[in-house]
This record gives structure tokens, sequence and C-alpha cells, in this order.
């Protein structure tokens, strides 16, 4: 049997969302501010805890947990189904050059998905893995700060503004996160 994700209520958690097909979508303001917006409501109603984040053009890096009485797994599920309408939604009301060729990747990833009415935006899963030791959390928060780098978007991965790298350069950040 293989290995299995799975939250830990109340432990901090790395985890991935990845678009469909790793479609590029995070090239657009728009779409990445979606993303920003949705994550500072999450932590303002719905008890999220950042510790770290970077967005990049088809995933998400984050290091996250849930504040008590709240659930991860529901604030993600929540997060990604939200998201997944608005992102579509600006994709269909926007200009948009691809706009055809992403809502037919989208309409093609859940057509044989009974629970997707039109369109699947995000991958199924979010690879939670929780942060046991203080070494592995340090590794995991270079991994997501250095991204951009290893990308070529950057030269030094406090100057990506999608990425709570800033907020550890001292710097402002677009969503607040808790420093580890």
């Amino acid at each position: 049997m293989g290995f299995h994700y799975r939250i830990n209520e109340g432990k901090a958690h790395f985890v991935t969302l990845t678009v469909v097909d790793w479609v590029d979508v995070f090239t657009r303001k728009n779409h990445k501010m979606a993303i920003v917006e949705s994550l500072k409501y999450c932590q303002q109603h719905k008890g999220l805890e950042i510790f770290a984040w970077c967005l990049m053009t088809n995933h998400l890096h984050m290091i996250i947990r849930a504040e008590d009485d709240y659930k991860l797994s529901d604030i993600l599920r929540d997060f990604k189904k939200y998201t997944s309408k608005e992102i579509l939604r600006l994709i269909q009301e926007e200009p948009e050059s691809r706009k055809k060729w992403l809502l037919d990747r989208f309409e093609f990833a859940g057509r044989f998905n009974p629970k997707i009415k039109n369109f699947k935006f995000w991958q199924d899963g979010n690879h939670p893995v929780e942060l046991y030791s203080a070494e592995f959390t340090k590794q995991k928060l270079q991994y997501i700060h250095n991204n951009p780098v290893e990308e070529m978007f950057v030269e030094n991965s406090h100057e990506y503004l999608f990425s709570s790298a800033r907020n550890y350069a001292d710097l402002d950040g677009l969503i607040d996160v808790v420093l580890i």
C-alpha cells in the first residue's frame, strides 16, 4: 500500500496546491491577486495561520496551520473551491488571450469526474507533510523561498513579490505571516 498524505489537525504542514495539468495560470496579476486576497480572507475569517508561502505560475507552496477550533482540511477545501470559481470567472469575464485553451483544459480535466459540474481547476490533494522537526521546517522554508530563484524569476528570493521571503527579509509582504 502506498504512502497517504494526511493532515494532522493542530500541526503545521507543508502543502502544495497544483493547477491541473500544471497549467501556467498565475501569470496574470488578477489571477495572482485572487489567490492573495483569498489567503487573506482565510486568515481573517477561517483561522488560517500562514508561516510561509510562494505562488508560482502553476502551483502554491505554503507552510500553514489551522488555529484552535478550525480544521486545516476544511480551510483548504474551501480555499480551493472558492479560488477555482473565482479564477475561472476572471478567465471568462476579463481579457485573456488564452481563454479558449484554458477553459478547454479545465473542462477536459473535469469531464470524467461525476463530482465536477463544469471545470476542474486544482489537482486533487494538497500533499500535506507535517513539519516534525526544526531542521525539516527550515528545509521546507528554504525550498519555498528558493522556488522563484530556481526558476530564474528573480536573483534573490526577497525580490519576488508573491512570496513570504519578503517578510523574512524584513520587507513588506503581500500577506502577513507568522515568522518561524
